[in-house]
Formats: structure tokens, sequence, C-alpha cells
């Protein structure tokens, strides 16, 4: 069977996801658009060629509605005939974008493909899919008497299920900042950053949401995001240890992945940099809702028939603090090789970009490094994840 490849994969610097914020003058499309049309310009390759552009997107409404994939491909100055279509796996959507275009060049029905997702969580606020009225959850009722709950309490049920104090979150979180601005100063994030012009004609190529004078003992200062009266009745296991600082912030950002049938990509004179290994997609309990990135790597893992110490490095998305750590409790694993650039706590967690995200901080970390085998995991809002193994070429 041929191989699926990563030829090429890029990702703005993130932008601070509220008015004021470096690209929220930027209008969503533009920003996919301008991150699309560089990775193809760095290439050299003809956009006539790509058989589809896959992108993930969580707030499809506002200025991401319609098809942003589609709108952004045609911004980009692609030729009418190429086609995009866009997903919502929740926080993987781009991960999931990854996977359907890797899995298509497998089948034969793709010899080239681009995943790739965009969030401006500045201009198309988390909830706005909502903000029209509704209630999508509620023929859940009979299967959840009770009612479902935001992800923040899904943090909160992590961290008091898997005995994680305020303590280890802060240093956690501390550390994913120390990392980042440390890998920063090194330039160690040039070659996956593509610069992105504002429209007042400057370029923004630097992380707004990495704080390298982050410590723990700063974030120990912060009060709980979600404590609630009435929840706490229905949670007393909870101990209100989530804040602003050992979370994700609200992100903009865009990314993208070239991916293609190894013949094809040797053909055209480019360098193969990764494979697909394995992929996995898994369900888990909608309340609790963020601890299915342990039942994905466990599938991902059995199917590729490594083990975990067989992995140089992991990438599982910093939604929340606890989320990481509860993985690498579940897995023993080795948390030098846990985010080792930082995570989402500092880098920026920009919803339908974060998958295309991690996956190009952690194939440029392999190269770097020179590890062979890379493993991603993802939260995702209603209680799902997926798994992702790329071996470096």
């Amino acid at each position: 069977m041929s191989s699926a490849v990563i030829v090429d994969i890029v990702r703005t610097a993130s932008g601070k996801g509220k008015p004021g914020g470096a690209l929220h003058g930027l209008h969503p499309v533009d920003l996919l658009a301008q991150t699309l049309k560089q990775m193809i310009e760095r290439n050299g390759l003809d956009p006539a060629q790509i058989d589809d552009v896959i992108a993930g997107c969580v707030n499809q409404v506002g200025d991401q509605a319609l098809n942003i994939g589609r709108t952004a491909v045609l911004r980009a100055g692609f030729p009418e005939s190429v086609p995009s279509t866009s997903i919502d796996r929740q926080c993987g959507s781009s991960q999931q974008a990854a996977h359907f275009a890797a899995q298509g060049v497998l089948a034969g029905v793709y010899d080239i493909a681009i995943a790739c997702g965009v969030e401006s969580m500045s201009r198309v606020p988390m909830g706005s899919s909502t903000a029209a009225g509704g209630d999508p959850f509620g023929p859940l009722a009979a299967r959840n008497p009770e009612g479902l709950a935001h992800q923040g309490i899904g943090a909160e049920l992590i961290a008091a299920r898997w005995k994680l104090t305020r303590e280890d979150l802060d240093a956690f979180s501390a550390r994913s900042h120390e990392r980042a601005a440390a890998h920063a100063a090194d330039g160690a994030f040039d070659r996956e950053i593509v610069p992105i012009t504002l429209p007042d004609g400057s370029t923004h190529t630097l992380d707004e949401t990495v704080r390298a004078s982050t410590t723990a003992e700063g974030l120990a200062g912060l009060r709980s995001s979600f404590h609630d009266e009435g929840l706490a009745a229905r949670f007393p296991e909870i101990g209100w240890s989530i804040t602003p600082g050992n979370s994700s912030p609200l992100t903009d950002g865009a990314s993208a992945a070239l991916i293609m049938s190894e013949e094809r990509a040797l053909a055209l004179g480019l360098t193969p940099r990764a494979r697909f290994h394995t992929f996995a997609v898994t369900g888990s309990d909608p309340l609790v809702m963020l601890d299915g990135v342990i039942p994905a790597t466990h599938q991902a893992l059995k199917r590729s028939g490594l083990g975990i110490d067989d992995i140089d490095a992991y990438e599982v998305n910093e939604a929340f603090a606890p989320v990481p750590l509860a993985w690498a409790t579940e897995f023993n694993a080795d948390q030098s090789r846990l985010n080792p650039r930082g995570g989402a706590i500092a880098l920026g967690h920009p919803l339908g970009g974060s998958g295309t995200r991690l996956m190009a901080t952690l194939l440029n970390h392999l190269e770097a490094t020179g590890g062979r085998y890379g493993l991603q995991t993802m939260c995702e809002g209603g209680g799902m994840a997926n798994a992702t193994i790329i071996e470096r070429l």
C-alpha cells in the first residue's frame, strides 16, 4: 500500500482571541487563505493539482459560515476546480481533517490533499453557533436526565478523579510557557510559522499568547473560572482548581498540512517529511468530555504495535492542564517528551486550527531531535478524541 506523507505543514503565530488581539482585524477567510497560499508557494506546487482541501472550523457561523474552506481556497487564488469542505469535530477538527486527507490518499481517491483549520475566536466567539437560540442537547435529556455540563466542569472532574492538585496544574502550566518561550527564543518555531500580513501592512510572526514571565507562584493567585454553587452540590468532589492560568487562552490562528502519496511527492521532486502511521478516533463520556484522549491513545498504540516508550514525543492538547497530566499518569509517560515545546496553555488553542498546529510543532520537534515516532491526541467537545501517530522520514 502507498504511504500517505506530509510534505509540508505550517501554522500562523497565535493571536489573542479578543478585540485588540494581533489577528482580530483580519477576516478568518483571509487568515486561512494566506496560510494556504504561502504553503503552496514555498513548495512550488501548482494548486490546480490539489484534489481536495479539508478545513476544520468549530464555530461555522458569522464570518466563518458557508463553508469557510471553499471561501478561503478561492480567496487564496486557487483555481475554481479545487474543491473544499469544512468539518467540525470540535477541537480536533483539523486533526480529523488530516485523517480524512491521509485516508483519502491511502484509499487512492486523492493524490494531493490539504488538511487545514482556522478559528478567529476574537470575531466569532465560543458559543456563537447557539447564539440564535435553540436547544441542541434537549433530545439527550432521557439519556442524561441531570443534564450535561460545559468543558470547564469536565476539566474539574478530571482533576478530582486523577487527584491532581491546584499546585500540579499551575506548575505544569508555568512549564508550558517556559518551554514555549525558550523554543521561540531559539528560533525553533521559525520553520512552521508563516508570516501573516495584517490590514495595516505589518506582519505577524510571534505567538502573542506566550508569557515568558509566567510562574507557578503567580498563577496561584488566580481565582477559579467555573465555581458555581448549583454545580458544587451536584459534583461535591470538585476542588474548583481550574483558572485562566491553567487553561488554554482564547486564540485566533490557522494551520495547514500538505499531504500526498509518497509516489506523487517524489514525482514532483518534493521530499516527504513524515508518513501517517496510525489513526484512531473514539467517543467518551460526554459529561467528563475531555478524557477521550486516554482510550484514543490506547486504541492507537494497539493498532500500531508500538508501546508508549517507542514514541519519541507526545502532543496532548492542553485545553486544560488536567487533560495532559491525567493522560501522562495513565500511560506512565515520560513528561520530558510531553509537549516538549510547550502546549496550548502557552501557544494558544484556536479550536478548528489546533489539530494541524500541534502536528506542525510535533513534526518539527522530531526533525530537530532525530526522533522517529510522534503521537498526537486531542480531547473534543461532546466526549470524543482523535489520536495520530506519525513517523518521521
